[in-house]
């Protein structure tokens, strides 16, 4: 049954894995979706076909998120065109694999710009919007390095542990006006991100997942449409792990 009906979402970083779940799921509930995209432009198309096949409504958008003025005019855009955005979902992100002290600078700037400022140039580009309708739904995607911390992944960890802090201290203020935040920290997800894993090291990730798999873009994506829902509306600031019982 369609909850989201009338809804318009905007999904960062929406041309493959979780992205393009949680893109694929909110059509299933019957919102419009904008897929965001900024290199891929393959994999958005792909993505806008598949919704397509749903009997949907989806727009394919380049913009580089970790810049604030691409992200303003992608909003604008969509608001000119629809009215409203009644669901973002932050999603897009990058990481890097490596001890620290083999870090660059360059490093920690590429993934603190796309993980995190483009978390906030999205997000402060579409408060002004929602808090004039009265309701809104935010929904960042963090990691549960971000709850507990990763070696090798120290820079990552930080980006997705400041999305956490943003998302709880958001919520707080944005609560009176009908708006929830909330992050999801997905566990081991089967998307491109984790290919070059070797099948030894696939196999020592699954004996320590309680759940006994890799978790699938869709098990992020079902607790998305969750949270968007216009009844599950005390529900905020909250980080909500989806690991399959890892951590």
């Amino acid at each position: 049954m369609s909850t989201l009906t009338g809804k318009v979402a905007l999904i960062t970083g929406a041309s493959r894995g979780i992205g393009k779940s949680i893109a694929l799921e909110l059509t299933k509930c019957g919102a419009s979706v904008i897929i965001n995209y900024k290199k891929d432009e393959k994999g958005a198309l792909e993505t806008l076909e598949k919704v397509e096949k749903l009997g949907g409504y989806g727009e394919i958008h380049k913009s580089d998120i970790s810049k604030y003025n691409e992200a303003k005019e992608l909003i604008e855009y969509i608001v000119k065109k629809f009215g409203k955005i009644d669901i973002l979902v932050n999603n897009a992100g990058i990481s890097k694999i490596g001890l620290f002290i083999d870090m660059e600078e360059d490093d920690w700037d590429n993934m603190m710009s796309v993980n995190l400022k483009g978390v906030f140039n999205c997000t402060h580009n579409v408060v002004k919007h929602m808090i004039k309708n009265k309701s809104g739904r935010i929904i960042n995607i963090s990691s549960m390095w971000g709850n507990i911390g990763a070696s090798c992944e120290v820079i990552y960890s930080a980006s997705k542990g400041g999305i956490n802090s943003f998302t709880r201290a958001l919520a707080k203020e944005l609560g009176p006006s009908n708006i929830t935040v909330n992050a999801i920290a997905p566990g081991v997800i089967d998307t491109d991100m984790n290919k070059s894993l070797t099948e030894d090291a696939i196999k020592d990730l699954k004996s320590e997942i309680p759940a006994m798999r890799l978790g699938k873009g869709k098990d992020v994506a079902k607790v998305v449409t969750f949270l968007c829902n216009d009844e599950i509306d005390y529900v905020t600031g909250q980080i909500i792990t989806v690991d399959g019982g890892m951590c």
